[in-house]
């Protein structure tokens, strides 16, 4: 049988951490698919970082970033790239992830060219269209252009059933997040920022924080560092590490309130296996991101998350992170909690990962194979709770 050309589309960090493992995964098989890889730029130093780990060199690189791009720059810009790279290169499929700009410009590029599209990562949502914002948007409008959806986990699984997909779209991987926290982290890891080999030797605990999300800019930041800081004044063990996004609306509100601390580290952002083997050796996470959701419960290590708002209920229903809001006095009393509490720290510690179990990637793939016609049989989905085999 023909092998099918599989293009994989992504340009940003996150994208490439959890898109990696799958490239990886299609080619171990060489037999049944030619892998082509195209990256957006939309983030540009951020994204070579997970590609030169994972040893993936893109087969075209747009380089679309720009400083201060718009949305509707980048999403033209993107749409236009893309669109010539497909027409020249003709995939059996494209492959797109989560609720970037790229994911919804290359579905629905995909869909111009009546191309098959596979979502991994579908499903997701927080039912809030303005938080978090554009992505919750951008992850329903790539669903609807999409043929296969791998929806993480069976709340994915429902939530696209509840909006009328078809159960013969849909299939359950596990999160690739999971496959490639697992592969990153290392026991005798040295740390490439050398400034972390000196810091992670804190004989106390250290508490590690990352914070980005453009609908927290203002005074949502302003409340969280100032909680962030409180904690540091009133737990003489603990040591805060924040490496601080480049996003210079974020550094005018971290640095005045968080700098000029002893216990309080303000690094410049850190490389994708820093940051996982960073989160494995912390007490406790501080964050507003998405997928530090995923990578976090595969530590054991309990997350409060700085958002009003959640697309990942399944690691709030494991009681694996806490949704502490924006609010400086809920932020602070959730973590002053977990590092007062030790029974309460260890409800949440030894909650068993809802997010997969590190082979997500494979049945990525053995599905593709599945689909094409390559395996006769469908491969086994990820069962995320026990009910889900009922």
């Amino acid at each position: 049988m023909k092998k099918k050309k599989i293009m994989l589309i992504f340009g940003t960090r996150p994208e490439a951490t959890k898109m990696c493992p799958v490239v990886q995964e299609l080619r171990k098989y060489p037999e049944w698919f030619e892998t082509k890889v195209v990256v957006t730029g939309q983030h540009r130093e951020q994204l070579q970082q997970p590609l030169s780990h994972f040893k993936i060199i893109p087969d075209i690189d747009l380089d679309l970033m720009k400083e201060n791009q718009t949305l509707a720059y980048f999403t033209s810009a993107a749409i236009k790239g893309l669109d010539q790279a497909i027409a020249e290169d003709k995939p059996d499929m494209i492959l797109v992830h989560g609720d970037t700009q790229t994911a919804l410009c290359g579905s629905l590029v995909a869909f111009f060219h009546q191309i098959p599209v596979g979502h991994v990562e579908a499903g997701l949502r927080s039912h809030n269209k303005w938080s978090p914002w554009p992505e919750e948007v951008n992850r329903r409008m790539v669903d609807v252009v999409t043929d296969v959806l791998f929806a993480p986990t069976s709340v994915g699984r429902d939530n696209l059933l509840r909006e009328g997909f078809s159960s013969n779209q849909i299939f359950v991987t596990g999160q690739t997040a999971v496959d490639a926290a697992i592969l990153t982290k290392k026991s005798d890891y040295t740390f490439q920022n050398d400034s972390l080999n000196k810091l992670i030797q804190h004989p106390g605990r250290i508490v590690t924080i990352t914070a980005h999300r453009r609908e927290n800019l203002g005074e949502p930041m302003r409340q969280m560092f100032s909680a962030i800081r409180r904690l540091a004044d009133d737990h003489p063990d603990v040591m805060v590490i924040y490496p601080v996004h480049l996003n210079p609306a974020v550094r005018e509100i971290a640095i005045p309130i968080l700098s000029g601390h002893e216990r309080i580290h303000l690094l410049e952002p850190i490389e994708y296996p820093d940051m996982i083997n960073l989160l494995s050796r912390s007490y406790l996470i501080l964050s507003d991101s998405g997928g530090i959701q995923e990578e976090t419960t595969v530590f054991n290590k309990p997350l409060v998350l700085m958002r009003d708002t959640t697309e990942r209920p399944e690691a709030i229903e494991a009681n694996a992170v806490v949704l502490a809001g924006t609010d400086e006095l809920s932020i602070y009393d959730n973590a002053a909690i977990l590092l007062q509490d030790p029974q309460r720290y260890l409800e949440m510690a030894n909650v068993k990962n809802p997010f997969g179990d590190g082979h997500a990637s494979k049945r990525i793939a053995l599905y593709l194979a599945y689909y094409f016609g390559q395996l006769s049989e469908q491969p086994e989905p990820f069962y995320s709770h026990l009910t889900d085999r009922n």
